[in-house]
């Protein structure tokens, strides 16, 4: 392991990590409002997704040190650069392919960002009322939605083997989520909610060949 991860270590940068950490915490803590023990449960659950991922992506390679400890040096490049810890440069594509994940992974992040925030709009403008207009028109939980995009974001901009454990832990717990508003939505508008269920999707909206 010597060499390997000293040349050109490019790690340790705890502020960044701390930064991106609270950016989208915050972020999604402020769309999402939790109140019930679920939903803090929930968000628990997704604050730790974002230090395993933050931790391994700018402050240690935990991933990357373990393939080391087991397969040894030849799965890493040498000279080991920051991108060389993008599991998919290092593992499959190469090296040279990183900053293309790296893009993707962003654009992806970001998606899930503005779903998430057009959802929160119209349901904030709806005042109690059922939505099933705008975004809700294709998706029964636009918010949700944009939290699956996310974590598929970050698995394809820098995976990690904690995000990649966590993360049907996290899509399982936001799903559970939806099942239980939907419950609450049922109880509250009756017929109109189970027609809306009935007749759109509740993450990704539905593809139709012509």
């Amino acid at each position: 392991m010597d060499n390997v991860l000293t040349r050109t270590y490019a790690y340790g940068l705890w502020s960044l990590v701390i930064f991106n950490i609270l950016f989208l915490l915050i972020f999604v803590a402020a769309f999402f409002l939790p109140h019930k023990k679920a939903e803090w449960r929930s968000l628990g659950i997704f604050a730790g997704f974002l230090v395993a991922l933050f931790t391994e992506m700018y402050g240690f390679p935990l991933t990357i040190y373990i393939i080391i400890t087991i397969f040894g040096k030849k799965f890493i490049p040498d000279p080991f650069t920051h991108l060389s810890g993008n599991l998919w440069a290092s593992l499959i594509f190469g090296r040279r392919y990183a900053s293309v994940f790296m893009g993707i992974g962003t654009i992806f992040i970001f998606t899930g960002l503005i779903i998430i925030s057009i959802g929160w709009r119209q349901i904030f403008r709806a005042k109690d009322e059922l939505v099933t207009t705008g975004i809700y028109r294709h998706v029964r939980h636009p918010q949700y939605t944009g939290l699956i995009i996310i974590i598929m974001g970050t698995l394809i901009q820098w995976p990690t083997f904690i995000t990649i454990l966590m993360s049907p832990i996290l899509i399982g717990a936001y799903i559970r989520l939806a099942k239980k508003e939907e419950k609450d939505l049922e109880a509250k508008f009756g017929m109109e909610f189970l027609e809306y269920k009935n007749n759109v999707p509740a993450f990704f909206p539905k593809i139709t060949i012509k």
